[in-house]
């Protein structure tokens, strides 16, 4: 069963009370991590050993995650010292090693970034066969595969959110904004470009449909222009819109970006284009990180969609902790994102810098 995890911050960006509720979300972020710490009285912490495997250092998202996370474990009373974090550099060869060497070491616990969700089962496999408790995060492993955790009940679960929600707010971000204001060209047809990540990411893929399907949920007829692959990146998202809008011109109206590092490259392009976000295109992307935030402050992007980085760090650590202490954990551990506008940028913002 899917268990859903709410964090303060989520409610209160999404009751709009986000500026009286910063102070309280610190103080129950502190309670939950003393709590945390409470339930993992009677297990030592400081000796306990944590292998993090990210898929790639230089992904921004990740950066703040890995981030929070390390701090995180720390707070809850594991030594930095017994904390190591490996890149796996966006390889799937390199990162098994890492995982091979992590087990050799006899760490007590794994939480992993799989570079491939579809080497999950092998992953799963060797992990578990070491006796080893595994937390997946940010990338999701198929339903397949989470099946098997639960019908064998193994110590495995995995730490993230729905990616088909944050594509459905991509979506709504531009359907708010009303066909009359879209349909530049008078063709009555909301006309994108598509820029996705890594197309074996479940993320990529359900960001890519999802966006879409809320335009045509919304009754607005779509015309895919181009759909290219950016593999996350900034400076490949930046040629490919480039390419784009020099094939395309003004019929480009909406830029679609799986992530902001992605849209950030996309807006250098609109700019050199000579065209303007806001007035006769619109840029939207996932992550709120904080360049792509004062964008949409500046009016420069259209909206993005706030990845959770704090509670899906933090609920990634509880979740190892809950393992050591033999509580155990549910199979999926999910939490929601938030769609961001200009209206609650500045809260974001003032959160994730």
């Amino acid at each position: 069963m899917k268990k859903r995890f709410v964090s303060m911050f989520l409610a209160a960006v999404m009751a709009g009370t986000m500026v009286a509720a910063v102070p309280v979300m610190a103080e129950e972020a502190t309670e939950a991590a003393t709590e945390a710490a409470a339930a993992a009285t009677d297990v030592d912490l400081s000796d306990k050993k944590v292998g993090v495997c990210i898929y790639q250092f230089s992904d921004n998202f990740m950066t703040l995650f890995r981030t929070e996370l390390e701090n995180y474990l720390v707070e809850l009373g594991f030594s930095k010292d017994n904390i190591t974090i490996v890149d796996g550099v966006n390889d799937q060869a390199t990162q098994s090693g890492q995982i091979d060497s992590f087990i050799a070491d006899k760490v007590d616990v794994l939480i992993i970034n799989p570079v491939n969700s579809s080497s999950a089962a092998t992953i799963t496999d060797k992990v578990v066969e070491a006796g080893i408790p595994l937390v997946y995060i940010n990338r999701e492993p198929d339903a397949d595969e989470e099946a098997r955790w639960e019908e064998n009940n193994w110590n495995v679960t995995y730490v993230g959110c729905d990616a088909r929600q944050s594509g459905t707010f991509q979506g709504e971000l531009i359907a708010d904004l009303g066909l009359d204001a879209i349909d530049k060209n008078g063709n009555g047809k909301v006309d994108y470009i598509m820029i996705e990540g890594d197309p074996e990411n479940v993320d990529a893929q359900y960001r890519t449909e999802f966006s879409v399907k809320a335009l045509e949920d919304a009754g607005l007829e779509v015309n895919e222009l181009d759909d290219q692959v950016g593999n996350w990146d900034q400076a490949t998202a930046q040629q490919l819109v480039a390419n784009s809008l020099s094939q395309y011109g003004n019929d480009v109206e909406v830029v679609f970006c799986n992530n902001d590092a992605m849209a950030l490259g996309a807006l250098q392009s609109i700019e050199a284009a000579g065209r303007t976000v806001g007035e006769d295109i619109y840029l939207v992307g996932v992550d709120a990180l904080s360049e792509a935030l004062e964008d949409v402050l500046a009016g420069t992007m259209t909206g993005t969609v706030f990845n959770d980085h704090f509670s899906q760090s933090h609920s990634a650590a509880d979740a190892a902790v809950r393992y050591l202490t033999g509580e155990g954990n549910e199979h999926y551990i999910g939490c929601d994102y938030v769609k961001v506008t200009k209206d609650n940028a500045q809260d974001v913002l003032d959160m994730v810098k």
